[in-house]
């Protein structure tokens, strides 16, 4: 590739900026820049040509207008190898500009602040910076174009070790680097602008993705299948921070994901242990170690294997307790050093520090030939909307495990029903085609007694069959959305078992 002479800098984040222009400066590189950039530059000692100078023309338009011109398109855009295209550079008098170094306007940073007027994104939508990057990135050839400062190191390394030029690998790297940045601001734009005008509750008429890949997977669900994680944010499971173990699979990170969601719900310290999506432990406490030692009384067996997630940073105790027994994978928001040594004698063990956030807009599954797309289930229940439709109100101990159970029973698969106790989930009846085969198949992995628990169901009791089952195995309070068109016989039927029951009006289906 042929050596690098002129550069053109124009940055919105500057970090590194100074660093990388020096070393380009000590390559024999001509910088040039503009307003805040060039201002910078000059700041620290280093000999800077204005894009004013190079275009004829001053900034003007409070700075809309700078860089779109044929002074400067013109010699990003010039293949070096075309005699017309040199010939018009000769012609024009316009000098052949090797490298671009543009980041674009923090669109999206000023998108997320809350009641940003329309005007003030408009005026934060880049139009010269994507251009040059564009125009940069299509003439790779003879154009490197550097979009991110993540790069600035290793480019001057290679810049150093060559004498001043990239190689071709490296500039198909850079540009295909550069339309991804372009194409994901566009989007960013287009799915912003469009909230301005969304008239189906909410839902865009385009739903524009653009993640970057975050990690390549071993495989995916099985191992014949390709899958990679990809992500743009920092939180969540998606950005969680892996502190030891072996690489992440597509279905850790599934479990994880679920075991995560479902500690979200919970204020007290609390455990969740999760195998294939579905919670087959869960408990509060006061104290995190009881609160995972209550979680894994409900199903030891199914415990072995698991994902694991906590909602407060894991402790020496608790980590004592889980070191007793296999587990896949861990999340949580942070880790003792004393349950990091604890716990770095497992060395395939997945350790990920998770930071809370990073709750997407939409909830999205593929169908085969498309996207379906939905808000996230995050309707929370305030008992004081709930409707007690039965002779016997519940006790307070009841009322716990109601509240308890519903939180849990929202993140397992449908037909669902739980098991619970205040602050502990006894069994699940997870994912069966009718709902008093769910009751019948959590009661039948219950390993902890049934007596005196209370049942919570994702959906309403079509039948009074249901209720039947539960009572047959000691339940005493019901928790369910109602809706049925024979409610008034399933009332009926708590009335005559001596059940309290509590309709919520809200379903949560998990399909």
């Amino acid at each position: 590739m042929a050596k690098i002479h002129r550069a053109l800098l124009s940055l919105t984040d500057k970090a590194g900026a100074v660093e990388f222009a020096r070393g380009l400066v000590q390559l024999g590189v001509e910088l040039i820049s503009t307003g805040g950039t060039a201002r910078l530059l000059r700041d620290h000692g280093l000999k800077v040509l204005d894009v004013a100078e190079v275009t004829g023309f001053p900034e003007m338009m409070d700075g809309r207008l700078k860089t779109i011109h044929p002074n400067i398109a013109g010699g990003i855009l010039a293949v070096r190898s075309r005699a017309d295209h040199m010939a018009a550079l000769a012609e024009h008098g316009i000098q052949a500009i090797d490298m671009v170094v543009v980041n674009l306007y923090a669109f999206e940073k000023v998108a997320s602040e809350p009641g940003v007027p329309l005007e003030r994104l408009i005026e934060n939508i880049d139009i010269g910076g994507p251009t040059m990057i564009r125009a940069a990135a299509k003439n790779y050839l003879d154009v490197a174009v550097v979009v991110s400062p993540d790069d600035y190191t290793s480019l001057l390394e290679e810049l150093r070790a060559s004498g001043g030029s990239l190689s071709t690998g490296t500039h198909w790297r850079l540009a295909k680097k550069a339309f991804a940045l372009t194409a994901a601001y566009d989007s960013a734009i287009a799915e912003k602008l469009a909230q301005w005008d969304e008239t189906d509750q909410g839902m865009p008429e385009v739903l524009n993705l653009q993640l970057p890949r975050r990690l390549a997977l071993r495989y995916g669900e099985n191992p014949h299948q390709v899958a990679s994680l990809y992500a743009a944010g920092r939180e969540g499971i998606a950005g969680a921070k892996q502190l030891q173990g072996k690489e992440l699979s597509y279905n850790n990170l599934l479990d994880l994901d679920a075991a995560w969601q479902l500690i979200q719900e919970f204020e007290q310290p609390a455990s969740a242990i999760i195998k294939h999506t579905n919670p087959c432990g869960c408990a509060e406490d006061a104290v995190l170690e009881e609160s995972y030692r209550k979680a894994y009384a409900a199903d030891p067996v199914s415990a072995f294997g698991g994902v694991l997630a906590f909602n407060r940073a894991l402790d020496a105790g608790t980590a004592a307790e889980v070191s007793k027994t296999f587990v896949e994978a861990i999340a949580a928001p942070g880790y003792s050093q004393q349950a990091l040594a604890l716990l770095a004698s497992k060395k395939n063990l997945r350790l990920l520090e998770v930071t809370s956030g990073g709750k997407a807009r939409f909830a999205l599954r593929s169908i085969s030939g498309g996207i379906l797309a939905q808000t996230p289930d995050l309707a929370r229940l305030d008992r004081s909307t709930c409707r007690i439709v039965t002779a016997r109100q519940p006790t307070e101990d009841e009322w716990q495990a109601l509240l308890f159970g519903w939180k849990v029973v929202k993140h397992v698969k449908s037909n669902a029903v739980v098991y619970a106790r205040p602050g502990q989930l006894i069994a699940a009846g997870a994912g069966q085609m009718s709902r008093v085969d769910a009751v019948r198949f959590g009661a039948a992995k219950a390993v902890l007694p049934l007596e005196g628990s209370a049942l919570a169901s994702d959906a309403f009791f079509p039948f009074p069959d249901g209720l039947e089952e539960a009572a047959r195995h000691g339940v005493t309070a019901v928790i369910q959305p109602g809706g049925s068109v024979r409610d008034e016989e399933v009332i009926a039927a708590a009335n005559r078992l001596g059940l309290a029951m509590v309709l919520t009006g809200i379903r949560h289906f998990r399909h």
